[in-house]
């Protein structure tokens, strides 16, 4: 083995993509693979301070793990959700883990004395899918997440878009349906207000009335609709034709080659894909139909976009596909 390639196997990344009820964690070669992964709660419940704790422990501590099984850690890459400043590694805000103007970057180069990028969690994921997963080779992909909320990451070359304000890629706010839902973002009718996982359930209820017997998910809608229940039908189709919209304008302003969706709701598989083909193109007139699929990294996807995110910030560009 050469000293070049010998060099690839050792390097790894400490990477961490923080949610509001646990962290999924890996080290991660510079090739995409990650060699090692863990998962550590959150309790984003025991407040920001506590949760900044436990993401130093926890990347500290897969650091040393990696040290003992002879492997070199050369960076820290951290996603979490809500708004990033990705320029001066600040969480500006996020009500799932409790983050104010936290400057995470600056905390965790400190805490393990290695440099450290500071990333968005979606943007991550779609940075770490056009790269390695189900948009590589596309150049130009618009990864979208349809989880509790839908939010998207504009990716062109294996970079994603920041924007002004660290906060590009909110195709979730999208207004699809003027008359629609009210948005937790206080207006009506957002796309992710009609076509979340989350907003699907919420409309099934509300049309069965006390008859479900609780809370239905997206999934039990979806297998519903695919029985052939006339109101799970109604409440999927009408998610369908909300996200074929949202999607339609994603294209008109972005012109990609392929939209990935990842997220909750896309392991509904060719139940959403197949409608949701149909439903797009129905609506592109003179732009191109971009390919749609479903993501390929599943939960992994944040993890190795994290990874991703601090190698580029330290120049190391040669991860861009999975062998």
């Amino acid at each position: 083995m050469s000293d070049r390639d010998s060099t690839d196997v050792d390097r790894v990344v400490v990477a961490l993509d923080v949610g509001g009820t646990g962290m999924k964690c890996a080290l991660v070669r510079p090739d995409g693979v990650a060699v090692r992964t863990e998962r550590h709660p959150t309790d984003a419940a025991r407040g920001p301070q506590a949760v900044i704790g436990t993401i130093l422990d926890v990347a500290l501590g897969l650091a040393d793990k990696a040290r003992a099984d002879g492997l070199t850690p050369v960076a820290v890459g951290i996603a979490v959700p809500g708004v990033v400043d990705e320029a001066r590694g600040v969480a500006v805000w996020s009500a799932n883990v409790g983050f104010r103007d936290v400057p995470l970057r600056d905390l965790a180069a400190a805490r393990l004395g290695l440099p450290t990028a500071l990333g968005h969690d979606v943007r991550v994921g779609g940075l770490a899918e056009a790269r390695l997963g189900a948009g590589r080779g596309a150049g130009h992909v618009l990864f979208v997440a349809i989880g509790t909320g839908i939010a998207a990451a504009h990716v062109v070359d294996g970079v994603a878009a920041v924007g002004a304000h660290g906060a590009a890629g909110e195709i979730g706010h999208i207004m699809v349906r003027p008359d629609g839902p009210r948005c937790g973002c206080g207006r009506p009718g957002c796309l992710e207000a009609v076509a979340s996982a989350s907003a699907i359930g919420r409309r099934y209820a509300e049309l069965a009335g006390g008859s479900t017997g609780g809370a239905v998910t997206a999934a039990e809608v979806a297998s519903r609709a695919a029985a052939g229940e006339p109101l799970a039908g109604r409440v999927w189709q009408e998610a369908v034709e909300a996200l074929a919209d949202g999607l339609a304008s994603g294209q008109a302003l972005f012109d990609v080659a392929t939209i990935v969706l990842g997220g909750g709701l896309a392991q509904a598989g060719d139940l959403l894909l197949d409608p949701l083909r149909a439903a797009l193109h129905e609506r592109m007139t003179f732009h191109r139909e971009p390919r749609l699929v479903a993501a390929a990294l599943g939960d992994e996807a944040g993890c190795l976009g994290a990874a991703l995110l601090a190698l580029d910030a330290m120049g190391v560009r040669d991860h861009q596909e999975r062998r």
